[in-house]
């Protein structure tokens, strides 16, 4: 991950655009996740390390891609435009700083990864399957969420703020059915009998993701991004409209 993310910051400073750091991170922690899911070599992996290292790989792609061409598109990602303004000179040192911490969470994220694929119950149950289930249900409500986002970013009369779809019922569904996949991890892990206390270390995962996303690196530089350059459209969707968990907006005219 360290690797991955000092070829990000090179290739961040050299094009401008801060949101490969994203992609790459993205594509990093689903090579090490597969990896952490499959290795050792030398051992046939099981049923259940294929299918968690099948279902990382899945994530990585979907999410890296979409990251990637929205970078390779152009366009100033706020959040990284905003923190290089705010660093001044010591922008480039610090953002490699800042990318290097990335990649320590990325590192802190692959162990529910782990835990998940190495399980040791025999054979894939019930358990699996729900945890699968609710991976791939996660993926889905990302991608919708990501293509409402952008079919209305592509329309050109559209208003100030996004509020079509899922973003009617949170200013961060994209951030949310991310959370939500990262829950599956300790659904696979957890040994409900006991036996395997170690599993329980995967709730590591959501916890940390979540707040990273709710307190760090996700939602506050976004909204802090909108109160500033559209303050009365932000207000307005604030207050009818959940800021994670997705749920009826509330009574309220639409912009």
């Amino acid at each position: 991950m360290a690797a991955v993310m000092a070829l990000a910051w090179a290739i961040q400073r050299r094009t401008g655009q801060g949101g490969w750091a994203d992609a790459l991170w993205t594509f990093g922690l689903g090579a090490a996740g597969v990896g952490v899911a499959l290795l050792p070599p030398h051992a046939a992996p099981t049923a259940r390390q294929v299918l968690v290292g099948a279902l990382i790989g899945l994530w990585s792609l979907r999410l890296g891609a979409h990251l990637a061409v929205r970078a390779a598109r152009g366009g100033a990602d706020a959040r990284y435009e905003h923190l290089r303004a705010t660093w001044g000179d010591q922008a480039d040192a610090r953002m490699f700083g800042f990318l290097m911490l990335q990649a320590a969470a990325g590192a802190v994220l692959a162990l529910s990864i782990l835990l998940a694929a190495r399980r040791p119950a025999p054979g894939l149950d019930l358990q699996d399957a729900l945890a699968a289930l609710l991976l791939a249900g996660s993926l889905a409500g990302e991608a919708v969420a990501d293509r409402q986002l952008a079919a209305f970013k592509a329309d050109p009369g559209h208003g100030p703020i996004c509020q079509r779809g899922l973003w009617a019922w949170s200013r961060h569904p994209n951030y949310f059915f991310e959370w939500l996949g990262w829950c599956a991890w300790p659904l696979f892990a957890i040994e409900l009998s006991g036996g395997w206390p170690w599993g329980w270390l995967a709730l590591s995962g959501p916890a940390y993701m979540l707040w990273l996303l709710t307190r760090v690196s996700g939602v506050p530089p976004l909204e802090d991004h909108m109160r500033r350059t559209r303050p009365a459209a932000f207000a307005r969707y604030a207050a009818r409209t959940s800021v994670f968990i997705p749920r009826p907006p509330r009574r309220g005219s639409a912009d």
